[in-house]
């Protein structure tokens, strides 16, 4: 595959590497403060912010897994999509007015004055651990990915992404990432937008064929419109959809912080109408390239044996075999052989990049990819950093430190996360399936409900510190349950919960929010029983 990759596309990718980290330096003057490096002082326009929401929404997760996911399976994932404008339309209503009346550059202080320093924490906590595996699998994915098309050693492609981001995350602050954020989702949507419509004059027989190979296969199946609960039906990824962009939207630091960076909550409230409403679109757009990827090499059989041998490749290396060893071509035909679906999904694209796109046209891809990956990982990084030092540095360790000290600790926090996600990274290289399963499990599972006592505490008022504790240990304990139940089958039937991956926080966040409300109604009447007793 590297021999596809041209001194032009090698150019593209460097003016566009070389750009992106000088934005970093650019704006080092305006990060040398605590509110620069973590709130933009306030100032930035509510365009740049909503692209910024956008470009970290759309990670390299949603580059390279989504069209792998349409390859190998359906537009069934699509209803993730579906459930945005709802958690926009809460967000804006809901959410915003709130983070914009506090001023608060942390999402989770509000849980602390409403029920206490173990709030916060417990929220702070399972938000720095999702940030963790995300930016593991970003990292990872965009490693693989140019593996595919350089031939370059997908270890060493994940310490230089994680130490360029760290670097450019370092010295830049909020500021920078969001500006980058904005260049990066426009070429993101051109990249995408050029490569769906080149790809349409591939097919042999014109771009009626990808319709007609896509209808036989059902490919634009949204899934089973009935319900169950061990499947991934319509109405299980819409609700598991709900939660996450909810979540998303309302909780997640990522976002609060463009939502303070704003001028003005105008401006706010156009962050998150552009950033929430962008992804639609775009991520059908994304959806349609797997359809035609599928399509294309469903025709051209000949370049799906290239994709097989690269994805059995891939999975020979994971197991620790190289062509070194004297059993590499055995093993190498059996793996051919046996590869499903789901195995070369994530492999077809940063193929048909590398080998079938004009010169110039790879190297603007590969960039988008690259723009994928270094906004989410960015993005993490400092919104990382900002929830280290504002719940934990200054909360328990330093509470009255001086601007220098902040900042110092901004500094340390932003390396010593760059340096954990990217081992979360390479310890993705053995993993296996499509990393959107992958990914939206640990999602699932490391929210931690953390929704559900956010809710609890707006809806409410009655709600206090004991009952939002039993709350989130009795939540806790269904997530960990459902997931032992999903994870280990050798547990027994009689103690399994049959459900399906995606609902672990759903169930979570339920579990949470409606044993509070329950506790509260029965606490507040056994008050009243009290005081008329008295």
């Amino acid at each position: 595959m590297s021999g596809h990759f041209t001194g032009l596309d090698g150019i593209v990718l460097l003016i566009y590497f070389a750009g992106t980290m000088s934005i970093g330096f650019f704006f080092y003057r305006k990060s040398r403060s605590t509110e620069g490096f973590t709130a933009a002082s306030r100032s930035l326009p509510g365009w740049a912010c909503g692209l910024s929401i956008f470009a970290t929404y759309l990670s390299s997760i949603s580059f390279l897994a989504l069209p792998g996911k349409a390859y190998a399976a359906n537009w069934n994932p699509f209803v993730f999509s579906l459930s945005l404008p709802l958690a926009t339309w809460i967000a804006v209503r809901f959410f915003l007015p709130y983070y914009r009346r506090t001023g608060e550059v942390s999402a989770y202080a509000h849980l602390e004055h409403r029920f206490g320093p173990w709030a916060r924490g417990y929220v702070s906590l399972f938000y720095l651990l999702t940030q963790l595996a995300r930016m593991g699998v970003v990292m990872y994915l965009i490693a693989l990915s140019l593996s595919v098309l350089l031939g370059w050693n997908i270890i060493g492609i994940i310490l230089l992404t994680g130490i360029s981001v760290t670097i450019y995350a370092f010295v830049g602050g909020i500021v920078a990432v969001i500006w980058a954020d904005a260049l990066q989702a426009i070429v993101l949507m051109i990249g995408a937008a050029v490569c769906s419509i080149l790809m349409l004059f591939y097919i042999p027989e014109g771009p009626g064929q990808i319709f007609t190979i896509a209808a036989e296969h059902r490919k634009f199946s949204l899934g089973g419109f009935d319900w169950s609960w061990t499947a991934p039906t319509f109405w299980v990824v819409l609700v598991y959809g709900v939660v996450i962009n909810l979540q998303n939207f309302g909780i997640d630091q990522n976002y609060i912080q463009r939502y303070i960076a704003s001028r003005c909550e105008k401006e706010a409230r156009k962050s998150i109408w552009l950033g929430g409403l962008l992804y639609l679109p775009v991520s059908a757009v994304f959806f349609f390239i797997g359809t035609e990827l599928f399509a294309f090499y469903s025709a051209r059989p000949e370049y799906l044996a290239e994709v097989k041998q690269i994805a059995a490749r891939q999975a020979l290396l994971k197991d620790g075999l190289d062509e070194s060893q004297p059993e590499y071509e055995q093993r190498m035909t059996e793996r051919i052989e046996t590869l499903k679906e789901s195995e070369i999904g994530d492999s077809v694209f940063p193929h048909f990049i590398g080998r079938m796109l004009p010169r110039g046209i790879t190297g603007l891809l590969i960039a988008a990819i690259f723009a994928a990956g270094m906004s989410t990982v960015s993005t993490s990084l400092n919104s990382s950093a900002t929830l280290l030092v504002t719940d934990w540095y200054k909360r328990y360790f330093n509470r009255q430190s001086t601007e220098r000290q902040s900042m110092a600790a901004l500094y340390t926090a932003t390396v010593v996360w760059g340096i954990l996600g990217t081992m979360v990274a390479l310890v993705m290289v053995n993993t296996t399936g499509n990393i959107l399963d992958v990914w939206w499990n640990w999602a699932g599972i490391l929210s931690g409900g953390m929704l559900g006592l956010f809710l609890l505490g707006l809806i409410s008022r009655k709600a206090n510190n004991a009952v939002a504790i039993i709350s989130v240990l009795q939540g806790l304990f269904v997530i960990a349950w459902i997931t032992l139940s999903v994870k280990t089958p050798s547990i027994p039937a009689s103690l399994q919960w049959h459900v399906h991956e995606f609902l672990i926080p759903v169930l979570g966040v339920a579990s949470i929010l409606f044993t509070g409300l329950l506790l509260s109604c029965l606490y507040s009447r056994l008050s009243a029983c009290r005081r008329s007793i008295t």
